[in-house]
């Protein structure tokens, strides 16, 4: 099969690959779809950590079933599926809680690490356990499937805030993942939501999609502009979608007394906290890692279109292209979002 191959860092390349098979509880699955993640460019140069070479990356696809095992109810081969990127073990205690993205046995397709190695879907052909794979409707594009695991992430986020309805919201960041938790906001009850980004096209975006207040941070001063909107008392909430000590710092600094914020970006490994501030104004903290069962909801979200994702789509590229577009994304080329890769 043809599979895009992490050579070594910032050399990715089309190669020939063995098919994998599908062993004991395991699905094999033709890829139609498959999109490029942030996670998958940072790991391009290994910034990471979790993407040593060599590697078939790629985790946010969807395909038909080719070939199913026999132990394995359910599914047969000519099914429309997608699956998630969290391959759990089912049987730790954290599973047996349903909390499945806080996994003792943890495993992220695409990904290769110190533990482990698991191949991804940037390829003809993925084997991926039962467990994870749901069917798709009938006429549901594979394109808009390949957004389902970013949707889960900002619908799990979304879910883990403690939300009343007519809540005001604060949203620092615009990207793919911001974008989907504005929409996810407005679905959950908020009746305003406030975008944060330096990036105006991106605010431009945020602003069709549904915040009601769009904030540049590099014209002015974020959480000031917030008490202004609200009565000089702060959001309600805020959801922090960067993973940076400035955003964060300023999403703490923008909700109310008894507000809340949900971490959700993760790209820096530490960021400074205002204690002070968070424990006498009763600050509550929320961390939000990837998804948790959320895959059927977003799937209907998405079916009925409560939550738009085409816009957020830059381009749809044969699998060939994937290199090209690879160094495109990592040279952050303006206007570039979501680029997905079809073998």
């Amino acid at each position: 099969m043809r599979a895009l191959l992490l050579k070594e860092y910032r050399r990715i390349e089309l190669v020939e690959s063995d098919r994998p098979p599908a062993e004991a509880g395991e699905v094999l699955i033709r890829v139609a779809a498959c999109g490029i993640c942030g996670s998958d460019v940072h790991g391009f140069d290994g910034s990471t950590g979790r993407r040593i070479p060599p590697l078939i990356m790629g985790h946010e696809a969807a395909g038909v079933v080719e070939h199913v095992a026999p132990d394995v109810p359910g599914l047969e081969p000519g099914d429309r599926v997608t699956f998630d990127s969290t391959v759990y073990c089912g049987e730790c205690f954290f599973c047996r809680r349903g909390q499945v993205n806080l996994c003792d046995n943890r495993r992220v397709l695409g990904v290769s690490c110190a533990d482990y190695r698991r191949h991804g879907a940037f390829a003809e052909y993925v084997s991926v356990p039962a467990r994870i794979v749901y069917k798709l409707p009938d006429q549901f594009p594979f394109e808009r499937a390949t957004m389902i695991e970013a949707v889960s992430v900002g619908v799990h986020a979304v879910g883990l805030t403690p939300i009343r309805l007519g809540d005001t919201a604060v949203v620092f960041g615009a990207g793919m993942i911001g974008l989907i938790v504005i929409q996810a906001l407005k679905l959950a009850g908020c009746s305003r939501v406030i975008a944060v980004d330096p990036d105006g096209a991106r605010l431009a975006l945020a602003g069709r999609l549904g915040a009601a207040e769009l904030l540049n941070p590099n014209k002015l001063d974020v959480p000031a502009a917030v008490r202004d909107l609200t009565a000089g008392r702060g959001s309600d909430i805020a959801l922090e979608v960067v993973g940076a000590s400035q955003p964060f710092l300023a999403a703490v600094a923008s909700v109310r007394k008894g507000g809340a914020v949900t971490l959700v970006g993760n790209i820096t490994p530490a960021v400074e906290l205002p204690l002070q501030s968070v424990v006498t104004r009763e600050v509550r903290l929320i961390g939000s890692c990837a998804s948790s069962g959320e895959y059927p909801v977003c799937i209907d979200l998405l079916a009925r279109g409560c939550i738009e994702v085409e816009p957020l789509i830059s381009a749809v590229a044969p699998l060939s292209e994937g290199p090209a577009w690879f160094a495109r994304l990592y040279a952050k080329e303006p206007g570039l979002m979501k680029v997905i890769l079809r073998p």
